[in-house]
């Protein structure tokens, strides 16, 4: 592969391995007759954050491991990625979220014939609010985003031993899950919430209800705001 095409391909791979992985936690943890059915938060917030440093690992050396819009977009306002891969970067990123998600449908197939909760089905693909108020939820994934894109930014001021940052980024995404995410599930990546929403709404499940489009915007458009505030608070510093 080409330089260009290889990096975008990393993203497709890593976003999936990253939703296969995270969103595999959450089918482990809501769906029926799993060995970890009702693990609870704790549980999902540690498989997120191992989820991350796979994911990391298994794409970074192939190009910059955004694996998340917001991160391309805040990336490419500090100049750390040409704006033109944004598109590309965002594109593969929501298909590689969508090939997750149907990998976790199809590794918990039986799960979801005996799960008659459509909320815990959907939350197993997507994200939602454990309270519906759209000001007060973008604002969550306004913040979140805000800490996980800056963190990123100052990390590349420190140095790390060779092979820790993605262990580092890990903890960051548990840290966020743990303090931050109890109020939206913490997408904070647009990647990860509009690519399995998709999966959710074409594939053939079990007991499947609504995929929540109304809903859909708040995990898109927090995080980008998220990461923009990240980008100028970071351009002022440095």
């Amino acid at each position: 592969m080409s330089g260009d095409t290889l990096t975008i391909f990393s993203e497709f791979l890593g976003t999936m391995i990253l939703v296969l992985l995270g969103d595999g936690v959450c089918a482990a943890v809501n769906l029926k007759k799993s060995k970890a059915e009702a693990a609870g938060w704790v549980a999902i917030a540690l498989g997120w954050g191992a989820a991350v440093t796979i994911a990391v690992y298994v794409s970074g050396f192939m190009g910059p491991a955004h694996l998340n819009p917001a991160v391309t977009v805040g990336m490419a306002m500090i100049g750390n990625v040409e704006w033109s891969l944004v598109l590309p970067f965002i594109i593969a990123q929501v298909a590689g979220g969508i090939v997750g998600a149907v990998l976790v449908w199809l590794t918990y197939l039986p799960h979801f014939k005996e799960t008659e909760d459509q909320g815990f089905i959907l939350g197993t693909f997507a994200t939602g609010p454990a309270i519906r108020n759209n000001i007060s939820n973008v604002m969550t994934e306004t913040i979140g985003t805000f800490v996980l894109v800056f963190a990123l930014m100052m990390f590349g001021q420190n140095t790390f031993t060779d092979g820790l940052n993605p262990l580092v980024v890990g903890v960051l995404i548990l840290s966020i899950g743990l303090s931050l995410g109890g109020s939206t599930g913490y997408a904070i990546n647009p990647a990860r919430d509009l690519g399995p929403r998709i999966a959710h709404q074409i594939l053939p499940i079990a007991n499947k209800g609504n995929s929540e489009w109304d809903y859909s915007w708040i995990p898109v458009v927090g995080p980008i705001l998220g990461a923009v505030l990240a980008a100028l608070l970071y351009m002022v510093i440095l």
